[in-house]
C-alpha cells in the first residue's frame, strides 16, 4: 500500500492494517497512534518524528528502519525485529518490548523509562546517551536481556530488573567528558546477571541486588557498591573499588 492510501484510509477512521506491506516507503512525521501493524513489513521504511503512541506493532519487520524521534510511547513492539534500526531520541516509555529483536540497534538517548524488554535481545546494541539526554532505562523490565558489548555509558538504570541478563563485555562506565555522570544502576536487580569483563567503572551500584551474578573480570574500579547484594557473586579476577574487602589496593 502506497503512502496516500493508507493516510486516506487512516483519516477515514481505519486502524487495522496487519500484515501491510510498507517497506522503503517515506512516513517521515505522520502521524498514525494507535495504527494496527501487527506483522507489518516495515523494513527500510523511513517513519522519523512519526507518532506511533499506542500502536500494535507485534511481530512487526523494522530492520533498518529510521525511527529517530519517534513517539511510540505504549506501543506494542512483542516480537517486532527492529535489527540495525535507528531509534536514537525515540519515545519508547512504557512501550512493549518483550522477545523484540534489537541487535545493532541504536537507542542513543531513547526514553526506555518503564519499557517492558523481558527477553529482548539488544546484543551490540547502543544506548549511549546522546549529547543533551541520557538514555532512560529507569524501572525497565530487562529480565534475561542480552545486552552483550552494549554501550550503556551513562544510561539511567535506577530499579531496573536486569535479573538474568547478559551483560558480557558490557559497557556501564562513567563518561569521561566533564559534567558527565556514573552509570545509575541504583536498586537494579542484577541477581544471577552475566556481568563477566563488564566496564562497570565508577558505575552506582548502590542496595543494587548481584546475588549470584558473575563479575569474572569485571572492572569495577571507582564503583559504588554501598549497600549491595553481592552473595554467591563470582568476583575471580574482577577488578574491585578501593578499600572494598578483597580488591587489589586492600
Amino acid at each position: 500500500m502506497d503512502k496516500a492510501a493508507l493516510l486516506q484510509q487512516y483519516a477515514a477512521g481505519e486502524r487495522h492494517f496487519p500484515g501491510i506491506n510498507v517497506r522503503e516507503q517515506d512516513l517521515m512525521g505522520v502521524t498514525l497512534a494507535a495504527i494496527d501493524f501487527q506483522a507489518a513489513d516495515l523494513r527500510q521504511t523511513r517513519l522519523g518524528k512519526a507518532s506511533f503512541a499506542q500502536a500494535n506493532l507485534q511481530a512487526a519487520n523494522l530492520s533498518e528502519a529510521i525511527l529517530w524521534g519517534t513517539d511510540l510511547q505504549g506501543a506494542d513492539l512483542t516480537t517486532a525485529i527492529l535489527r540495525e534500526a535507528d531509534l536514537s531520541g525515540a519515545n519508547l516509555h512504557q512501550a512493549q518490548l518483550t522477545q523484540a529483536n534489537l541487535i545493532k540497534a541504536s537507542l542513543c538517548g531513547a526514553n526506555l523509562s518503564e519499557a517492558v524488554l523481558v527477553q529482548a535481545i539488544l546484543y551490540d546494541g547502543d544506548l549511549r546517551p546522546s549529547s543533551d539526554q541520557c538514555t532512560n532505562l529507569a524501572q525497565a523490565n530487562l529480565q534475561g536481556a542480552d545486552l552483550s558489548y552494549a554501550d550503556l555509558g551513562a544510561a539511567i538504570l535506577h530499579h531496573a530488573n536486569l535479573a538474568g541478563a547478559t551483560l558480557c563485555r558490557a559497557n556501564l562506565s562513567q563518561r569521561m567528558q566533564w559534567g558527565a555522570l556514573a552509570t545509575d544502576l541504583t536498586g537494579a536487580n542484577l541477581r544471577g546477571a552475566d556481568l563477566s569483563y563488564a566496564n562497570l567503572r565508577g558505575a552506582i551500584l548502590r542496595q543494587a541486588d548481584l546475588t549470584g551474578a558473575d563479575l569474572t573480570g569485571a572492572d569495577l574500579t571507582g564503583a559504588d557498591l554501598t549497600g549491595a547484594d553481592l552473595t554467591e557473586a563470582d568476583l575471580a579476577d574482577a577488578i574491585l573499588p578501593a578499600g572494598f574487602p578483597g580488591s587489589r589496593s586492600s
